[in-house]
């Protein structure tokens, strides 16, 4: 089975990733797991004084700070992983590799925002939820 798991560093992901970890039930067997962070991209404005290698320098670090704890995690579970980042709308960006990449199973995290929260402030998840048409595991 081909996972997606979507991470963006915060607490949310820890837990969704020790969930995981606990519950090695669900995803036991021979599965390929990709590991996908989204880094917002840098206005129009601010890139147009940057290079094209600075632009992707600062894509590829903020992606490292996020990735590199959880390479270790899941390094220690055994687990074998690729990893990948991208610039972009996170919701738009999960939601279209989860499709692309042909994934059996989208696995993220969840803040768990109310209904007038999520109006609010937006989701992530809601936002992957309404455009994807992969099944998508939400951890709270």
């Amino acid at each position: 089975m081909k996972v997606l798991l979507a991470v963006d560093g915060s607490p949310y992901t820890k837990r969704m990733l020790a969930f995981l970890a606990a519950h090695d039930e669900l995803l036991s067997g021979k599965n390929e797991f990709t590991v996908l962070t989204v880094v917002p991209k840098i206005p129009p404005r601010a890139g147009s004084f940057l290079t094209v290698g600075d632009v992707e320098g600062f894509y590829r670090d903020e992606a490292e700070k996020v990735l590199a704890p959880i390479q270790t995690f899941l390094a220690q579970q055994g687990w074998t992983v690729s990893y990948r980042h991208e610039a972009g709308s996170p919701g738009d960006v999960i939601a279209a590799e989860a499709a692309a990449g042909h994934h059996d199973l989208l696995v993220m995290g969840s803040h768990g925002h109310s209904a007038l929260g999520n109006l609010v402030m937006g989701s992530v998840a809601t936002r992957v939820l309404a455009q994807c048409t992969t099944p998508v595991l939400l951890v709270r």
